[in-house]
């Protein structure tokens, strides 16, 4: 099936008669007649002066816009928000985060079905940007693609050149720690981040970059050319040009984004130890396609896929050397070779992984992908945990160390900010389980990440000797024996709540359980005189996110709330 001017959607806004007005308004800012006759492509980017993620997005907009001139279509450029979590954390403004990703997907579907565009490009830079895109995609399922502005080069200092915003979150803890001055702490501050793009190591932006790429919404390699390598400019012209045919050819993102294509991904987030928050973003995105998906999905495919990128934070390399070694159709090939992947997925461009993976270039000598039969880890990155604190299910991160069971005594805080300043003033002692509550989907709102308080436990040399159990989030950066995601939440009255200091809680893979030594009916006795915490917003975005949103298990989308039935009026 292809389009034509009469189906195209922007026909029903631009062309004819009595559409007249319309095109008045959009002469003043200089389309002609001919430009509103051609399908008219939007190019959606968050580009915003607080952070470097997403500050070459205006520079490859123009790029991608030159493309779809000159494939026949008429780009019109608009903007959605971007909130940054390296920024932000520690503060109020973590909170934002994960509700920007709904905001976000929310603007982006507003402006395209407000203007009635034949199809996107939309190029995403900052974490949450990167998951919003997808999901509006899959909502709309609109002909388009997503771009990702690429990562940021590795920061040099000395003999170190590969220096990323996790040493800077680290030499914070050092600092606190006594370990360093604060000459060397601004040292790492100043040296860290060199330019645009977006976080360097495996955390959550690179890893849903990737994600998008066997997701099949992105080109094959596309986002792998770092923010200011050289090609980043072709790269964006051909995604120009790509849009215009998929707006031609009528291919839609539900066509693309499947079961096996969501599977695809999943094993890619495995073998590359990627951010926990590949499970949030992979289930909105499903959820979005209106393909089923479950966080015990997550724990089948993990199991089953090693570890075969030595990536940071707990591996050698960072996001610019993924690119040098051959970029991801290495990966392929190597997840291919184990039949862990479904070759016949096909992505944006109408070719099938197979495909791609087949014409990978390994470069001689690499060393971020292992051989297929040396992985660095037999076991993916991260494994589903349930028991009497997780009924629901939890999520823990297994890269970046080897360690499998913690037994150890509960050290509470209720929120990320009294944890912080507990570590920093002592009141965290090797053995301990770190638990973080009240910082949910609801309860924080919005998930809080942690690694104010996981980079104060590496720069205080504890992060090998704790355990932190949260029902938040952790940065991609995040490495230790960390587990996340708990649900039911602490704010609905989940077991977290009744937790109190010095209770032994116990932590182990093999069974895949979280819990803590008390029987069931103490449990019960003290939710029984829980009181629920007062909301932290009443008004405004936080409350209406807190009051929607669903439980991390299910992606913390944000859902309909029903509307209280009116009862007619008695006369």
């Amino acid at each position: 099936m292809t389009q034509n001017e009469h189906t195209r959607k922007s026909a029903v806004m631009l062309h004819g008669p009595d559409r007249a007005a319309a095109r008045a308004m959009l002469h003043a800012i200089g389309f002609s007649r001919e430009d509103l006759e051609r399908p008219i492509i939007g190019v959606g980017h968050s580009w915003i002066e607080t952070m470097p993620c997403n500050w070459n997005h205006r520079v490859l907009a123009e790029r991608v816009k030159a493309g779809i001139r000159a494939a026949g279509g008429t780009p019109m450029e608009f903007n959605t928000i971007a909130v940054s979590d390296g920024v932000s954390m520690g503060t109020e403004g973590m909170k934002a985060s994960l509700v920007s990703r709904e905001v976000i997907a929310d603007s982006i579907e507003l402006v395209t079905r407000g203007h009635c565009f034949d199809g996107v490009v939309l190029i995403v830079g900052c974490d949450k940007t990167i998951p919003a895109a997808a999901m509006a995609l899959c909502r709309m399922d609109l002909p388009g693609l997503v771009l990702y502005g690429g990562t940021i080069a590795p920061g040099r200092l000395r003999e170190r050149h590969d220096l990323t915003v996790q040493d800077v979150f680290e030499a914070i803890g050092s600092f606190n720690a006594g370990k360093i001055d604060d000459k060397e702490l601004r040292a790492v501050e100043e040296a860290a981040c060199p330019g645009a793009g977006a976080c360097g190591g495996q955390y959550t932006a690179n890893t849903m970059s990737g994600a998008l790429e066997f997701l099949g919404l992105s080109p094959a390699g596309a986002n792998g050319v770092p923010a200011l390598h050289a090609d980043k400019a072709a790269v964006a012209e051909a995604a120009g040009r790509l849009a215009v045919k998929l707006v031609a050819e009528d291919v839609r993102p539900r066509s693309i984004v499947t079961r096996e294509a969501l599977e695809n991904a999943i094993a890619y987030f495995s073998a590359t130890g990627g951010s926990t928050n590949a499970v949030l973003h992979l289930l909105a995105i499903a959820a979005e396609a209106e393909v089923p998906l479950d966080i015990e999905d997550f724990q089948a495919i993990c199991a089953r896929t090693p570890i075969l990128a030595d990536l940071r934070p707990g591996g050698r390399f960072v996001a610019t050397d993924i690119h040098r070694a051959g970029g991801l159709a290495v990966l392929m090939q190597r997840l291919l070779s184990l039949g862990l992947l479904h070759g016949e997925a096909r992505n944006v461009e109408g070719r099938t992984l197979a495909e791609i993976a087949a014409g990978a270039h390994e470069t001689p000598g690499q060393e971020v992908f292992r051989p297929a039969d040396h992985p660095v880890r037999s076991h993916g990155g991260i494994a589903i945990l349930r028991g009497n604190l997780a009924p629901e299910g939890c999520v823990i991160k297994l890269s970046g160390h080897d360690r499998t069971t913690h037994r150890g005594p509960a050290r509470v805080f209720d929120s990320e900010n009294q944890a912080f300043a507990g570590v920093r003033e002592g009141k965290v002692q090797a053995g301990d389980v770190v638990v973080i509550r009240y910082e949910g989907p609801v309860g924080g709102p919005g998930m809080q990440e942690m690694l104010s308080v996981t980079g104060a436990l590496a720069g205080a040399g504890l992060d090998d000797d704790v355990a932190l159990v949260t029902d938040g989030r952790f940065s991609g950066a995040t490495h230790g024996f960390m587990v996340a995601h708990v649900v039911p939440e602490a704010a609905l009255g989940g077991p977290l709540a009744a937790l109190r200091d010095g209770d032994m809680v116990r932590i182990d893979v093999a069974t895949r359980e979280l819990s803590v030594e008390l029987p069931e009916a103490e449990i019960a006795a003290r939710l029984s005189n829980w009181i629920a915490p007062q909301p932290r917003y009443r008004t405004g975005a936080f409350a209406k996110y807190a009051a929607s949103v669903a439980s991390a298990s299910q992606g913390a989308i944000t859902v309909p709330v029903p509307r209280a039935a009116v009862e007619p009026a008695k006369g």
